[in-house]
């Protein structure tokens, strides 16, 4: 069996590490894939453990590298165990871990990062170590030299710097030493290096001693005035230093450090480093006189040194002076003319620049550290900073924790209570409406998103003096569960569906500007948006577009399309953690924020050198305002969510399904004609199953064992759900009533998610039952359980699933219950979503319909057998039940 070509990891809900096989760039070299392969197969903290300690220096995919950083970091702690002591590796603080968080590239289940899950995954490399140790038998420090010479810990040489004002001509001094023992206080002892000469002066101790000093020998390879040192033989002594001297060593600190030297400089010198001017400019210090991408910010600038600004004078000084360390103010500071002199001129420029405003944009992106070109330098950063104004930071503060902004509320009007979590979305995407940018609101499948956008927009309607109509774009299936929503929760909202649907197609043509004056919101359809390019110029408050992913590829016509909308505000709808895909964030952000994240060609080339340094941070902190995403599984966000919630999944049928449905329509009237007695009842049975198995799929009616996904609204319904699942590693449980569907279904899923399934029906053995419900439970990476009604409808504990799709309806709530609680029962810690599939216009929704009404024919009827007493309506009854409405069964 041989490896497979890429690997890739994934971060799953439950916190666990997977190194999973996946079809995507970039790949891992042959020998480093076998190796993470044949680690991670042994359990995450041994793949960790062998990342952290083996794969140093190792060029790696962006992802892989992050978390090798993790590792390493668990790998530094250790170091500093004393020959033959314990192991005790603390576990780092929460916002060490934060920091660590928020510079993560984009991975599969990146939002799932939590300082509680790395703190977890840190205690599994912990219990990994011991466990090699003592399969091993050998020493700690036997075990690391095995894994990277890095990780030499027989003794730790420290470059110590001190400053020594008392001789003006060689203000530093110089000492080299080690690391000899622990005290009884756990305090690394020091004593000069020339003391471990006599120290491993015996023979047995060479082999010490030669190790001690692996790591100089090593930077010295790479530092010429240090090969210089240890020739002459200087290391070994005290030496008085000049400010050359000193400057020369701090340019290689990098360098001696990753040889393995510990290096001490003087406890005033933040970070191990003299201070250095920094030229520091502001934006955004007072509101703009327009709000909007278009807004112009002010922005002004400084030369300052640890805060304090320095006068013009002091400036000329440090470019007169020397490059290196030069004496201001009574303290050392580091100076690079050129790079101040370069910043100084770019700084100055820009500020010339924005004398009538700085575009918004660019303020947003300087903030972030982001340069969408190549022209900057990453190591400006250390000598320049921009910060935002008391206007801007407020702003970005409100964005960022939307939970304390200013109430607002929709009022009476809203026939609905929302839950704190939906208060702050709303009040957050009130407040970017408000200033005229986009948003993208990513919460979790089934966290009321709907909810939350019909409340924005009657908090707008109640604020405008006239009325402008907002627009929302949505795929055709899911019109019909806006309008509903909207009826039913906002229903002072005057809503127009424009769509074949709902409008005759020469209204639709007809439509314009001064026929929506009266209307709030426009829904229609991505398909209906091509066709109609009326709706691309008229001025709209809000355009929103549900199922945001339907977006992510740029070069579709209906992409293109939705992003000549004109808007004051743009806002997105999407269940997928868009931060994980950089091409799906590039694509929704060009339609939220147009420009911020340049073209697409630039913003490839931006976030390839991101990748090439390692460091996400800029792009994180560039989007984080603008991206609102709540997880069902945050318990500290959400903790009034139901344990189930039901939704409706309304389809459509295919042109194939539909002439199907209406030929049966035809055939069932003249079946009826001749039709009496039991002889009815049987015709009236099979052609209801006739009219269910056409609203599955063409294929199975008709037998030809073809299964096109392109032919079945369900199909395509189901993809569409799925992605989104997909996209979270969550599992889902599909329910079908009919046996010769497993699988087919199963087969298209496994399509989805690129991997396989399981699927269980009434030919599955008993014993083979317990084995497929015990993979679904412990393998995280079985995403999907098909079952048959019947066969999966009792006695299962499948409550790894967060899922349950009812891809066709048993017409009895009972029994659909039933096959519910197979995944919420006792034992779920997850909220569970039901998903319903309903075709529009057909039986199903007729049926759904009577369901949703409560009529007695529902109670005595649909709880004991629908089929049977559906066979005692009249014939024009039952003709009217199952009609198909053309207009509301087919996408357009």
């Amino acid at each position: 069996m041989t490896a497979p070509d890429i690997l890739a990891p994934h971060l799953t809900p439950g916190g666990h590490l997977l190194a999973v096989p996946e079809d995507a760039e970039p790949l891992l070299a042959d020998e480093i894939r076998l190796r993470l392969g044949s680690s991670f197969a042994l359990g995450t903290g041994h793949g960790l453990l062998h990342l952290g300690t083996a794969e140093i220096g190792r060029i790696l995919p962006p992802a892989w590298a992050w978390w090798r950083d993790f590792a390493a970091r668990y790998v530094t702690a250790l170091c500093a165990t004393p020959e033959g002591g314990e192991i005790a590796v603390v576990t780092p603080a929460t916002r060490d871990f934060d920091a660590l968080i928020a510079d993560a590239p984009a991975m599969t289940g990146g939002e799932y990062l939590t300082p509680d899950v790395l703190a977890t995954l840190w205690g599994e490399i912990n219990t990994a170590l011991h466990q090699e140790l003592a399969t091993a038998k050998v020493s700690l420090q036997d075990f690391l030299r095995s894994r990277h010479p890095a990780w030499n810990l027989v003794g730790r040489v420290h470059f110590n710097l001190a400053e020594n004002r008392k001789d003006p001509e060689s203000p530093f001094a110089f000492l080299a030493t080690y690391t000899s023992r622990l005290s009884a206080h756990g305090k690394a002892q020091h004593q000069p290096l020339s003391q471990a000469l006599a120290e491993f002066s015996g023979a047995r101790s060479k082999a010490q001693l030669l190790s001690l000093l692996l790591p100089v020998q090593r930077a010295a390879e790479h530092c010429d005035w240090l090969r210089e040192m240890v020739v002459t033989g200087e290391i070994y002594h005290p030496l008085r230093w000049t400010p050359l001297d000193a400057h020369r060593f701090l340019t290689d600190l990098p360098k001696l450090e990753t040889a393995g030297i510990v290096v001490r400089t003087p406890g005033v010198w933040q970070s191990g480093r003299p201070a250095r001017p920094v030229v520091k400019a502001s934006v955004g210090a007072r509101p703009p006189s327009l709000l909007g991408k278009e807004a112009l910010l002010d922005f002004s600038m400084e030369v300052s040194l640890d805060g304090e600004c320095l006068n013009a004078a002091e400036v000329r000084d440090l470019l007169k002076g020397a490059d290196g360390l030069q004496l201001i103010r009574g303290r050392w500071v580091e100076v690079d003319k050129k790079k101040l002199s370069r910043l100084l001129k770019r700084f100055e420029a820009m500020e010339q620049a924005a004398k009538t405003g700085l575009p918004f944009n660019e303020a947003l992106r300087l903030l972030a550290g982001v340069s969408l070109d190549d022209s900057s330098d990453p190591t400006d950063r250390d000598w320049s900073q921009l910060v935002a104004g008391q206007w801007l930071a407020d702003v970005l503060q409100e964005l960022r924790q939307p939970e304390g902004l200013a109430q607002i509320s929709p009022g009476p009007e809203l026939k609905a209570s929302l839950r704190p979590y939906q208060q702050a979305g709303v009040r957050w995407l009130y407040l970017l409406t408000r200033l005229g940018l986009g948003a993208c609101l990513a919460d979790d499948m089934g966290l009321g998103k709907t909810m939350q956008v019909l409340s924005l927009l009657l908090v707008l309607k109640r604020e405008s003096a006239g009325t402008q109509p907002s627009l929302l774009v949505a795929p055709a299936s899911l019109l019909a569960n806006w309008a509903a929503e909207a009826e039913r929760f906002a229903p002072s909202l005057r809503v127009l569906i424009a769509h074949p649907s709902v409008m005759p197609a020469p209204d639709l043509r007809a439509l314009d500007a001064t026929q929506l004056a009266d209307i709030d919101l426009v829904i229609t359809s991505f398909g209906s948006l091509l066709r109609q390019p009326v709706l691309a110029a008229i001025q709209w408050r809000v355009a929103v577009v549900d199922e945001a992913q339907t977006i992510k590829n740029p070069g579709a016509k209906q992409t293109r399309q939705v992003k000549q909308l004109r808007a004051q505000s743009r806002i997105a709808l999407t269940g997928t953690p868009v931060e994980n895909r950089l091409s799906d964030l590039w694509s929704i952000f060009d339609f939220t924020h147009p420009g911020l994240l340049g073209s697409d060609k630039v913003f490839a080339n931006f976030t390839r050198r991101l990748a090439k340094a390692e460091h996400f941070g800029p792009l994180r902190t560039l989007v984080r305002p603008y991206i609102l995403r709540r997880l069902k599984t945050d318990k500290r966000v959400i903790d009034d969510l139901p344990d189930k919630t039901e939704l409706k999944a309304w389809c459509h049928l295919s042109p194939t399904q539909a002439a199907l449905y209406q030929r049966a329509v035809k055939d069932l009237a003249a079946a009826l004609e001749d039709a009496e007695g039991i002889g009815r009842k049987g015709v009236v049975l099979s052609f209801l199953m006739r009219f269910k198995q056409i609203c599955n799929h063409p294929s199975q009616w008709l037998g030809d064992a073809a299964w096109k996904a392109d032919d079945s609204g369900k199909f395509a319904r189901l993809r569409q759900l799925v992605e989104v699942v997909a996209a979270k590693q969550e599992k889902v449980l599909v329910f079908t009533q009919f046996r010769e569907a497993t699988e087919p279904l199963a087969a298209f899923l496994g399509s989805i998610f690129g991997r396989e399934g399981l699927v269980l029906h009434g030919g599955t053995p008993v014993a083979k039952r317990r084995e497929l419900v015990k993979r679904f439970q412990e393998d995280e990476l079985t995403p999907f359980f098909v079952l048959s009604l019947k066969a999966g409808g009792a006695g299962l504990n499948l409550t790894a699933a967060s899922h349950v799709i009812h891809y066709d309806r048993w017409w009895n709530p009972a029994v659909e219950n039933q096959a519910t609680d197979r995944a919420f029962r006792i034992g779920q810690q997850r909220n569970v979503l039901v998903h319903k599939f309903i075709c529009r216009g057909t039986i199903e929704d007729r049926i759904d319909q009577l369901i949703e009404a409560k009529q007695q024919l529902v109670k005595d009827v649909l709880e004991d057998g629908a089929e049977l007493l559906l066979t005692e309506m009249s014939d024009r009854e039952l003709l009217d039940l199952v009609k198909l409405d053309v207009h509301a069964a087919q996408e357009n």
